[in-house]
């Protein structure tokens, strides 16, 4: 089973505060993401709001790692740190 991941995007002065619900079958666990808005230009160039780029982030993690590894809460270029192939994918994927 795939991992539902639920995002909820709310508005904050320097980007989005993100609260994502990862429930893989066997448990969910909750996690904060901060987003501002240049890297959701960096990473999502013509995105409106971080929803999909964050559950993109959250299935990149998830290809990686269990969700229990996952940070309770990060700034969301902070997984580049981790993983520095991130960007890359993220942005490859991005489809414009």
């Amino acid at each position: 089973m795939a991992a539902r991941i639920d995002v909820v995007a709310t508005p904050s002065p320097d980007g989005w505060a993100c609260r994502v619900s990862v429930d893989d079958g066997r448990g969910t666990s909750e996690h904060r993401v901060t987003v501002r808005r240049g890297d959701l230009e960096r990473l999502a160039p013509g995105a409106a709001d971080p929803v999909t780029l964050v559950r993109r982030s959250f299935e990149f993690l998830l290809e990686r790692e269990p969700k229990e590894s996952i940070l309770g809460s990060f700034d969301l270029p902070v997984i580049g740190r981790y993983y520095p192939d991130y960007e890359r994918s993220i942005r490859r994927g991005a489809g414009g």
